[in-house]
Parts: C-alpha cells; sequence; structure tokens
C-alpha cells in the first residue's frame, strides 16, 4: 500500500472512530450538538489523533492496534480532534479572524450564528476532556495524560499562543514573540498529541520530552509552510481565502525571512523532527507523514 492510500485509511478509520465519540443530537439543546459535530466533521484532515496514534505506535512497537490499544487510546485521539476543532470555531469568530468559511465550507459561527458559534468551541473543548475520561488506560497514565491535554490546551499551550496573536493584531510582533506564537497556537496541540501517544505506550520520561522536541519541530515547520501557502496555494486547494495575511497585514514568517529562507526552514525543521523520531525506533508511516505535513499542498 502506498502512502497515500495508507493515509487515506488510516484517515477514514479514525474519522469513524472520532464520530462514534459525538454526542447526539437530541434533546431541547439539539443545536448545541449539531453545532459541535458539525465543527468536528467538516473535512478535517485528522492530523492531530494519527500523531497520537503514530507516536503510541512508535513507542509501543507495535503494527496494528488491538481492542484493547484503542480502548486506551481513542478517546485521546478524539478528544484531541475536538479540541482542535474548538479553537478553529473561535479563530473563526467576527471577533477573531471573521472568516465565513472553514475546510471550503461555512464556519461554524456562519451557519449557527456568533452565539451558537461561540458556545460550540466551549462546548467542544470542555467535551474532549469527558470523552478523554473514557480512556481504558492505566489510571496513573489516563492522569499524565489528561494534565499534558490541559497544559497543551489551555494558558501555557494553545491558548497562550492565541492570547499574545490577538494581543498583538494590528501591531508588529518581534521575531521573538512571532515565533513563541508558532510555538504554541499551532506546536502545542503537536506536542501534545506526541506525548499523549507516547505516555499511553508506557515510554520513559526522556522519550517523552524526545517526542516533545520533535513535535515543537514540527509545529514550527507546519506554521511556516501554511504562511508558504498563504502566498502561493489556491483557494480551492485550501478551502479557505489566500492572501488573506497580506491583506490584512499580518506579520509572518515571511515578513521578516522571506521566501527562500522560510523554505529552507521547513526544511530545516523537519529533518531535525525525522532524526529525532528515527532515534527512538523505527516506523516508516510515521516519517512519512512527517515529510507530508511540511510538504503538502493544502
Amino acid at each position: 500500500m502506498s502512502f497515500t492510500d495508507e493515509l487515506k485509511a488510516k484517515t477514514e478509520e479514525i474519522s469513524a472512530e472520532i464520530s462514534a465519540y459525538l454526542p447526539k443530537e437530541e434533546g431541547f439543546q439539539k443545536i448545541i450538538f449539531e453545532a459541535c459535530n458539525y465543527s468536528v466533521i467538516n473535512g478535517g484532515k485528522r492530523l492531530r489523533p494519527l500523531m497520537m496514534q503514530c507516536a503510541y505506535m512508535l513507542c509501543s512497537g507495535k503494527k496494528e492496534l488491538s481492542n484493547e490499544d484503542k480502548a486506551v487510546i481513542v478517546p485521546f485521539m478524539a478528544a484531541m480532534e475536538m479540541i482542535h476543532s474548538s479553537s478553529l470555531v473561535h479563530d473563526d469568530l467576527p471577533c477573531m479572524d471573521n472568516d465565513v468559511l472553514r475546510r471550503g465550507k461555512q464556519s461554524t459561527w456562519a451557519k449557527f450564528g456568533e452565539d451558537m458559534g461561540t458556545l460550540a468551541g466551549d462546548g467542544l473543548m470542555i467535551y474532549a476532556f469527558e470523552t478523554a475520561a473514557k480512556s481504558k488506560a492505566a489510571p496513573e497514565l489516563k492522569c499524565r495524560a489528561m494534565e499534558i491535554l490541559a497544559q497543551k490546551t489551555g494558558i501555557y499551550g494553545m491558548i497562550g499562543g492565541q492570547t499574545v496573536d490577538v494581543e498583538l493584531t494590528g501591531k508588529r510582533p518581534t521575531k521573538e514573540q512571532l515565533e513563541f506564537i508558532y510555538q504554541l497556537k499551532t506546536g502545542a496541540l503537536i506536542e501534545g498529541s506526541f506525548m499523549i501517544g507516547a505516555v499511553l505506550a508506557g515510554a520513559s520520561p526522556e522519550t517523552v520530552s524526545k517526542l516533545e522536541e520533535a513535535a515543537d519541530a514540527i509545529g514550527m515547520a507546519y506554521q511556516i509552510e501554511d504562511d508558504i501557502l498563504d502566498v502561493t496555494s489556491t483557494e480551492e486547494k485550501l478551502g479557505k481565502p489566500i492572501g488573506s495575511d497580506i491583506a490584512n497585514g499580518k506579520v509572518t514568517w515571511l515578513t521578516y525571512y522571506g521566501m527562500d529562507k522560510s523554505e529552507e526552514d521547513v526544511r530545516m525543521y523537519t529533518e531535525k523532527a525525522v532524526d529525532i523520531v528515527g532515534s527512538i525506533g523505527e516506523y516508516p508511516f510515521f516519517t512519512e507523514l512527517i515529510n507530508y505535513l511540511t510538504d503538502r499542498q493544502s
């Protein structure tokens, strides 16, 4: 099976597994269930839960997941995708990026209203922890994984990065501030995915730290590549408007370093991540996935 075919198969399987944890659309609060489910089901690539699964496979040395393995890790994979989706819902709100398009479809707030968009983002973030708590992992491993999930989501993680990004809207961040935003806003959930997969597989603290470092590099490469695609891709490929960074006067990696250096940095960060993962074990699909993430067209 080619990498592309394997990626498609894994993505479809993960999407089905995540969907099984979504709430039923019924009851007086049915609309919030509809908005939450719409946000998660709406065409995501499932990259973060896939990376979590890859880290689990790498650290456990397993070629396939048993039902017991799935009972341990899938709730956390679903939780991570819910948190990622919640961040996109909030990003699109009028008070943030004011985007009406997400993945080629109406953004959640554009479809359900700003009030329900706000509640859907809040609801998904809380429901993610309810979902993660269903994991059948050993108590000490589940506790550590929950701690990582909270830390990488909250004020020391994704939300912390988003805070600095919002605070500097209309201003020119320094290179250090821009890197901080990228590491937290984009990188934190990738770090959490790697770390949780490793923890649930019973990896040593040293291995978990190594994977956190690899994920940080991937987060940087992924976001810089995103900046590049905003200039070089098309709306059809990206599923969202292109050129918005320049149109909005937003400072990106390209602003400081230009196209050539930005492309060089993507390669540098990617190679760093591949080297670290390779030092831990051998899982060819994981290596191919890392290269794919930073050489994508959408």
